[in-house]
């Protein structure tokens, strides 16, 4: 299996491969929540299987941390075919797509996460690959140029975004499926965090479990992810077996509040409130924060908006009647 790999930058998400790969589900009857996604994605797959025909292109769009990695391995996986894995900002030349799309076979899946974030030129080279299964190569300039047609093996384009909003209306017309990853409910994240638990060779009590899918944000990566730093507070302190005293104690060590809220959302929070009510703009938070614009955009504000405690306006960023509250009880 060929893969083309890069480093993820988002810090809130920022998980070992290995440990990825280890915890990821095998089969779709393994895979716990976004049901109707799955059950959409299935029957695709069994039609385009019976016809013997590459599956139609597919968009998958929500935060990160959801699956969408997952269920494309998943899909490939079904289908009996190679996936080849790349990113939007590792595709800086043209060259860089076609070197990819000569290589794959008939009916295999290409997988390109942060679509959104693709360069315009290489945008419109996947255009007629999408749709014509060729690419049209321009040689030389001006008088001199010269165009060659390579023709190219019918394959799947997989797209994960978090901001299909990004994506021009040509380029997402051409994705024959679109489906929207939510964040899973207590019930979904507890199976989770049961299934990783067993993976890892540990035992989790019913109200561990429960605190620990309650403070996850909706989002399976960051349960696995705070499974694995309690098993090694359990592992240090000789405990057998996680209970909710030490799912608490794992939390408070890193930094995570009742609400799932972590220092920098804290801190994100703050300093809105300082402002009097005034909208404040993203660069302007970032800069006060030393942090990315698009790290705060796409991997602190959503759930900070979802749970109510922030409001984005057309001016700005204002903290909500809710998070001012969350903040209250926080000083007392």
């Amino acid at each position: 299996m060929m893969e083309n790999r890069w480093v993820n930058p988002e810090p809130l998400e920022e998980e070992s491969a290995a440990g990825d790969r280890a915890l990821r589900p095998e089969r779709f009857d393994e895979f716990c929540g976004q049901r109707p996604v799955v059950q959409n994605l299935c029957v695709y797959i069994r039609a385009a299987k019976a016809r013997d025909e590459a599956l139609d292109h597919i968009l998958l769009c929500g935060m990160p941390g959801l699956g969408k990695t997952t269920l494309a391995h998943l899909v490939a996986k079904e289908l009996g075919v190679q996936i080849r894995i790349t990113s939007g900002p590792a595709l800086e030349r043209a060259r860089d797509l076609v070197g990819i799309l000569t290589e794959l076979r008939r009916r295999d899946v290409l997988f390109i996460d942060e679509i959104h974030r693709l360069h315009s030129v290489i945008e419109e080279y996947l255009y007629s690959a999408m749709e014509d299964y060729k690419i049209d190569i321009v040689i030389d300039q001006g008088p001199n140029a010269q165009t060659i047609r390579i023709p190219i093996q019918p394959f799947t384009l997989i797209g994960a975004t978090t901001r299909e909003g990004l994506l021009s209306p040509p380029f997402r017309a051409r994705f024959g499926v679109f489906e929207r990853l939510e964040p899973y409910p207590p019930e979904d994240l507890r199976q989770i965090i049961n299934r990783s638990a067993r993976r890892l060779g540990i035992e989790v009590d019913r109200e561990g479990t429960a605190l620990l899918a309650a403070r996850s944000r909706g989002t399976p990566r960051i349960s696995n992810r705070f499974l694995r730093r309690i098993r090694d507070l359990a592992q240090v302190a000789g405990a057998g077996r996680i209970n909710e005293a030490l799912v608490r104690e794992g939390l408070q060590r890193l930094g995570i509040d009742e609400n799932g809220l972590d220092p920098m959302d804290r801190k994100i929070l703050r300093f809105v409130a300082l402002q009097d009510g005034l909208p404040v703009g993203l660069k302007t938070i970032a800069v006060a924060l030393g942090e990315e614009e698009r790290t705060i955009e796409e991997v602190y504000e959503p759930y900070l908006i979802q749970c109510g405690f922030l409001l984005k306006t057309p001016r700005g960023r204002v903290v909500t009647a809710e998070g001012s509250r969350v903040l209250e009880l926080e000083r007392a």
